[in-house]
């Protein structure tokens, strides 16, 4: 059987730049049945995109994970920590690839809606937004 997945390790493995630890993981999202499976994998395979060698390779999974991320968003707009995981992901990709027009509209919700956040996902966007451009301060506003 598969290994269970684990939210504080999908976090650890989105800031790793390890092929083998993003496979593991994608792996482990994609047999599972969270319902966070179709934002996670998105994020996931955005990430993978980053460090493919191959453009050709980088390009389709781009937009594979930017599909499956932005459906997820379709089918919950509400969920504060997808639109965490685009804020993440648009503020890290290049520029010229074109995905970066939400930035402030995440901001903005993940600003309004962190104490709806559970502990384990607070603690990481917290962390998070120390190096973070876009969601800088966060943690003045959060006490």
């Amino acid at each position: 059987m598969g290994q269970k997945f684990d939210k504080a390790l999908f976090y650890q493995t989105i800031e790793t730049t390890d092929s083998l630890k993003i496979n593991q993981q994608l792996n482990i999202v994609q047999s599972s049945s969270i319902k966070e499976q179709q934002a996670y994998e998105g994020a996931l395979l955005l990430k993978k995109a980053g460090i493919l060698v191959n453009k050709k390779d980088k390009l389709t999974t781009f937009k594979s994970g930017k599909n499956k991320l932005e459906n997820a968003l379709e089918k919950d707009s509400t969920n504060t920590e997808y639109h965490f995981l685009r804020l993440m992901i648009q503020e890290n990709v290049p520029k010229i690839l074109g995905y970066h027009t939400d930035l402030e509209k995440d901001n903005i919700y993940i600003r309004k809606n962190y104490r709806t956040l559970t502990p384990i996902i607070q603690k990481v966007v917290l962390v998070y937004s120390r190096q973070s451009k876009t969601l800088h301060n966060l943690s003045t506003e959060t006490k």
